[in-house]
């Protein structure tokens, strides 16, 4: 057996495979376009780990159409999710594995989403400390965040971190796979991350860390902030009408660079 995992042009752990397995059993979730249900796939569990290492060590992985569908938002409307097959939300696991750690390395302090030992609890426990100390606060969420991330962009980020090539290599395939509709309808998909993937929470994550706790840092570093995903609250002891710094920053997040 190590002398087959050897002769692959990838080298990934099975043992890794079968952890990433385990944590999507964990969360459950229900089938993507196959129609295979975490109970189906478990039914010929070792058959199915062994094709997905295979072919993720040989490099002849490829994710199937991500199953869209929509659902009620409070506000009103619709929201869009993308539900990988099991298959492709196990070979996402195995990428977020290897990922995660050394991306949570240069993260602020004050990103709070999909990160270990921090939680939404922790943001608000911080904004509430904060409330104290700053007497204005600008709330913002930007709309459809997860549906328009460009790739183009995204990957710049990618690829300053992440060297493998197998990785960078999957991350841009399951960009690119279209969704797929419960009447069969492909949708190409040029832009965004499917909320309800595995990779895209950490792939949003590392974007927001650039366009905005970065840009933040840079430009405005002695204002305070706290972020969960691309929710986030900004602190002035000022009121913006009269510093004019919390508007200022967000037309040039708007207009982005001159």
């Amino acid at each position: 057996m190590k002398q087959a995992q050897e002769n692959k042009p990838f080298s990934i752990s099975k043992q890794l495979i079968y952890t990433a397995w385990k944590e999507v059993r964990k969360n459950k979730g229900s089938a993507g376009i196959d129609g295979v249900s975490i109970k189906d796939y478990e039914q010929e569990l070792s058959k199915h780990l062994y094709k997905l290492w295979n072919r993720m060590s040989s490099g002849t992985y490829f994710p199937q159409p991500v199953k869209l569908v929509e659902i009620p938002k409070k506000s009103g409307g619709k929201r869009p999710l993308g539900i990988p097959t099991v298959n492709d939300r196990i070979a996402q696991s195995v990428v977020v594995h290897y990922i995660n750690e050394r991306l949570d390395k240069e993260y602020h302090e004050d990103s709070y989403a999909y990160r270990s030992g921090r939680n939404a609890i922790a943001a608000i426990a911080t904004a509430r400390n904060r409330c104290w100390k700053y007497d204005w606060i600008l709330d913002m969420d930007i709309s459809k965040f997860f549906d328009t991330i460009d790739h183009d962009l995204l990957m710049l980020a990618v690829k300053r971190h992440i060297k493998e090539t197998w990785i960078l290599l999957y991350i841009e395939r399951w960009l690119k796979v279209p969704y797929e509709t419960a009447q069969g309808e492909c949708i190409e998909r040029t832009m965004g991350v499917p909320q309800g993937s595995v990779i895209g929470p950490v792939l949003a994550n590392l974007f927001m860390h650039y366009v905005f706790d970065k840009w933040l840092q840079i430009h405005y570093p002695y204002i305070p902030f706290e972020r969960y995903a691309d929710d986030r609250a900004q602190r002035k002891r000022e009121p913006p009408g009269k510093s004019g710094v919390l508007s200022n920053a967000v037309q040039m997040m708007v207009a982005g660079p001159p």
